[in-house]
């Protein structure tokens, strides 16, 4: 019997479209998962960016809080000035003590907590309310972008820093041909990268 005839060994060319041809469907795949699980602080830390960004144009210039102020009709108090505050705040239900009590004007006492201070007349039981309120969702949102989280929220931050940048190298190989790294992808790669740079040269450096 003669020998069977050889196959011709795989070129390089054809190794290389076997490996990427396995490896981009994984590659897409935990590019998928990663992105769905970065979903979450993508979006508090694009809102707490925009809100820092714009900082001069909130009230106050404070993205964190807005102040207000209310006026209380009471009855009449009486008592020492401990006993009015007191009374006051059991009124209010304000629960936590206050860190002042004193006396800015004879017919004035004023009462003060964290961010909020009561300015009451006694006599006419009149109670002018001054304060910060949290904003809704972007204190929250801010407390984590600028890490006050400390230790604990700084591994957070580390793990989603590392996905982002693990999202963009991965989007780089997922796609193939003309769309791809080796086509328009290298060119929307490229503006990408010249955004800052050209940003830097032409505002003079940081």
């Amino acid at each position: 019997m003669g020998e069977s005839p050889r196959r011709p060994a795989p070129s390089m060319s054809t190794a290389k479209s076997s490996f990427s041809s396995f490896l981009r469907p994984w590659l897409r795949a935990i590019h998928r998962d990663v992105g769905y699980v970065a979903i979450g602080l993508t979006f508090i830390y694009a809102v707490s960016g925009l809100a820092v960004n714009h900082i001069a144009d909130w009230k106050d210039g404070d993205a964190n809080f807005v102040r207000y102020q209310t006026t209380h009709h009471l009855d009449a108090l009486s008592g020492d000035d401990d006993a009015i505050a007191h009374e006051v705040a059991t009124k209010l239900a304000i629960s936590e003590p206050p860190r002042e009590i004193y006396r800015a004007a004879p017919d004035q006492l004023d009462v003060l907590w964290e961010r909020r201070t009561l300015h009451i007349d006694a006599e006419k039981g009149d109670v002018i309310e001054e304060g910060e309120r949290p904003r809704f969702f972007l204190r929250l949102a801010n407390w984590f972008h600028l890490n006050r989280g400390k230790k604990a929220w700084t591994i957070v931050a580390d793990s989603y820093a590392s996905a982002l940048l693990f999202l963009s190298i991965s989007g780089l190989f997922m796609i193939k041909g003309k769309k791809g790294l080796f086509g328009r992808g290298a060119i929307l790669a490229l503006v990408g990268i010249a955004i800052p740079v050209l940003y830097v040269t032409l505002a003079g450096g940081p």
